[in-house]
């Protein structure tokens, strides 16, 4: 499939922008062929137009068609083959195995919403039935579900090109819930972008979607991303990026007339909690699991362990020589972007200059900054300087940790009360520790949206029980996730009908069950009609 370098807008290719950008490969610093047009004032407004009425005039909803759509983008995706692997790569310096294991989890992904979409129940269909002899007054019926939201714009990561990029879990769930979504591709992805967005634009039209249920817009996340977030049409964002880019948005869309939400998930710093009994046991073993979690894909992943808390002692000390052996082995690997590195290497020279902070390991080997190469840093730390210095519970995003070294427990569960938000937290306990640790398990359940025990938490399986999510700063709304079958729950909303004669109810929540779907009915659940 040629790249084109246009936008798409609906059923349609666009390029009346007249600056281009080129994609660059950071492993060689090779400008890649064709260039992308950014999208101007008038093609984002198109797009948003037709979207807008796309979804109006698609009345009554289709379940079947949007099931549809998302098991013909999976078959879309796959049928780009090679060509997409091998853009993709070159576009990232991503290895062929890593991203074929992400297209299968991209398109596992979609068809999973396909079958939470034709099953229907997920719409959570509530009907209280009328009793006109109800004293003093009557009751009315009443019947609830949740219908799409509108129009979503999805702006994707940098860290996952594929997985949660074009066609990944926000525009998935965004498309299962019946909302059209408009992209916001990724500057430096923009060929993989391309090759996705055309894969998406051509299920569209084989499923027989309105003009305007897809577009994807090339461009910078100041113009062309806040004109998106402010244009009166956009009902609801999905961001997963940076701490910064996610604010700004979630910013610019509190500051209009109208608030939408803004679902953004931008990182976190995932502590990890070794308690002294697993140490006794598996110091070694531990270290092993998280020198590996810590490098996977270069540190590149927003459920990487950047900070790890024992209490200071001999097994620590055996982890902490463990550890350190293997970030000196450990090769420095090509990041994503230049911009990541240099804050990579911002962040790594940051920590070095805290007082109380003493780097114990880096790799051997030099980086090769022509090749955007990082490499690994062990970094370690006091209880009280954690505790003194907030800046050390801040990301820094690579393949570095902090482990901080406490006095005693309760220095332990003090650091734990100090941590912001975050996606994950992990215990490694012993059998006979973790009745014991009632305190600190409320503590991070608090603190985290994922508490993992006696694992480590990169590798975010999509799944209906997963979530990803967490308190401020690691999204902005806690009580969502970004992966698994729930996320589709972000782009929809409620909507009530009293008094509503059967068949002009929507087709979930008339007497006849027809979609043989789960309903609370008068309090009960129930696939059976209301009769």
């Amino acid at each position: 499939m040629p790249l084109h370098g246009k936008n798409i807008i609906g059923n349609r290719l666009s390029a009346e922008g007249k600056r281009t950008r080129h994609a660059v490969n950071p492993a060689t610093g090779e400008r890649l062929a064709t260039a992308f047009h950014d999208a101007t004032t008038g093609e984002v407004d198109r797009a948003l137009t037709l979207a807008d009425r796309a979804f109006r005039h698609r009345r009554p909803r289709n379940p079947q068609q949007d099931a549809d759509l998302l098991k013909r983008i999976a078959d879309e995706m796959e049928a780009l083959g090679d060509e997409l692997i091998d853009r993709t790569g070159a576009e990232t310096g991503l290895p062929e195995g890593r991203l074929k294991m992400e297209r299968g989890r991209t398109c596992y992904q979609l068809r999973l919403f396909a079958e939470v979409v034709a099953e229907g129940s997920w719409v959570d269909a509530r009907i209280d039935r009328a009793i006109a002899e109800r004293k003093p007054i009557p009751k009315p019926d009443v019947r609830r579900m949740l219908i799409p939201i509108g129009p979503v714009v999805v702006f994707p990561a940098s860290n996952f090109p594929l997985a949660f990029s074009v066609a990944g879990g926000d525009t998935a769930s965004a498309l299962a819930a019946g909302c059209p979504v408009i992209v916001k591709a990724r500057p430096a992805h923009p060929g993989a972008s391309d090759l996705v967005g055309q894969a998406v634009q051509k299920a569209c039209l084989e499923t027989g979607m309105p003009d305007g249920w897809f577009s994807m817009l090339h461009g910078t996340g100041r113009e062309t991303g806040m004109a998106l977030v402010r244009h009166p049409i956009v009902r609801a964002v999905g961001f997963t990026g940076s701490l910064s880019g996610g604010r700004t948005l979630f910013d610019a869309a509190a500051a209009r007339p109208d608030p939408i939400p803004v679902y953004a998930e931008m990182g976190s710093i995932n502590p990890v909690f070794l308690l002294p009994g697993a140490l006794a046991e598996r110091a070694e073993q531990i270290a092993e699991g998280l020198h590996q979690s810590v490098t996977l894909g270069v540190g590149q992943f927003c459920t990487n362990p950047g900070l790890v808390v024992a209490v200071a002692d001999e097994s620590l000390d055996r982890f902490l020589a463990a550890t350190g052996r293997l970030i000196e082995e450990t090769a420095p690997g090509t990041m994503l972007l230049e911009g990541i590195l240099a804050g990579y290497r911002q962040g790594v020279e940051r920590l070095s200059k805290v007082s109380g902070v003493r780097v114990a390991a880096q790799c051997r080997r030099a980086a090769d900054l022509k090749k955007t190469q990082a490499a690994a840093a062990l970094f370690v730390a006091e209880g009280d300087a954690f505790l003194e210095n907030s800046e050390l519970g801040h990301e820094v995003f690579g393949p570095a940790t902090l482990v901080i070294r406490c006095r005693d427990r309760q220095q332990m569960l003090q650091v734990a009360r100090n941590l912001e938000g975050q996606l994950t937290a992990t215990i490694h306990a012993a059998e006979d520790e973790l009745a014991a640790q009632g305190e600190l398990i409320a503590i991070l359940e608090s603190k985290a949206g994922r508490v993992v025990l006696n694992g480590f938490p990169t590798g975010v399986e999509v799944c209906p029980s997963m979530n990803h999510g967490g308190p401020y700063p690691a999204t902005t709304d806690v009580r969502t996730t970004s992966v698994g079958t729930a996320a589709i729950l972000r782009f929809a909303r409620p909507a009530c009908y009293q008094g509503f004669r059967d068949d002009q109810l929507p087709q979930e929540l008339q007497d006849r069950n027809v979609r043989g779907i789960w309903r609370l009915v008068d309090g009960v659940l129930s696939k059976d009609d209301v009769l």
